[in-house]
């Protein structure tokens, strides 16, 4: 049997026997969320696409299926999903003034060897894609830090209908500093396993500490972390006041 084909079935067993409907709901999200970055990969390699309002409705449908279809349309979800959508147009036009001054579009002179028998004259802007590569980047890490916030808010203001506004906003910021520091770090070590060849040629090749920093590779990469880093901030205490907002004000309209 395919190794991949074994790995999937042993993830889908258990997160059926764990999740139960929702592991198999969020084994499905995969390769539902795999289809939509096909999709936005295979249409901006078109010239007249613009490559960041791709990406923006990529990322509002991988929102939609990651919220809504794992774990349904309900309170939790729906402000969750407005949460990441305003931290993803606040975080798109900094990623956009960051990617256009740093100039880490394109490709390193680590790869000029690789792609020496292709051209690179193919009509798309180069600035765009790295900044869309970015956005792509901190999609998955923003939404998962938007539920994780939303859930126990909601599990809190029902167990305690009483609850002010202001208390229940100082829950959801108390989780996030909970969660902060983890996610960040999950980033930042996702980042040396993945590219932990790329360090050990680096390493090979003798590069100083000043050649590894000022690598348009390596600093293509830290930029995308510190980004995501920067999103997962933004949206704690977005998705706080959102969600105790809306929490508080339909269970008193109740």
């Amino acid at each position: 049997m395919n190794v991949l084909v074994l790995l999937a079935a042993i993830l889908l067993l258990l997160m059926i026997l764990i999740g139960g409907e929702k592991g198999a709901r969020s084994f499905i999200a995969l390769f539902f969320n795999f289809a939509v970055l096909f999709l936005t990969i295979l249409f901006m390699t078109d010239p007249h696409v613009n490559p960041i309002l791709l990406t923006v409705i990529a990322s509002v449908l991988i929102s939609c299926i990651t919220l809504f279809f794992i774990n349904g349309a309900n309170r939790k979800t729906a402000t969750a999903f407005f949460s990441t959508i305003i931290t993803i147009v606040i975080l798109l036009f900094f990623i956009l003034f960051v990617t256009e001054n740093a100039m880490i579009q394109g490709f390193g002179e680590e790869e000029t060897e690789e792609l020496s028998a292709f051209s690179l004259y193919i009509g798309v802007d180069f600035a765009k894609i790295g900044a869309a590569v970015v956005i792509m980047s901190t999609i998955g890490a923003i939404t998962d830090v938007a539920i994780s916030i939303a859930s126990p808010m909601r599990e809190i203001l029902n167990h305690n209908p009483q609850i002010s506004r202001k208390e229940l906003y100082k829950f959801g910021i108390s989780i996030g500093k909970d969660i902060l520091g983890t996610n960040t770090n999950t980033l930042f070590f996702a980042f040396f396993g993945g590219y932990l060849g790329l360090l050990i040629w680096f390493k090979d090749l003798s590069y100083s500490i000043g050649d590894i920093v000022n690598s348009k590779v390596f600093s293509a990469e830290m930029i995308t972390i510190f980004c995501a880093g920067i999103g997962i901030a933004l949206i704690i205490p977005i998705t706080s006041w959102i969600t105790a907002y809306f929490l508080t004000k339909t269970s008193e309209n109740n």
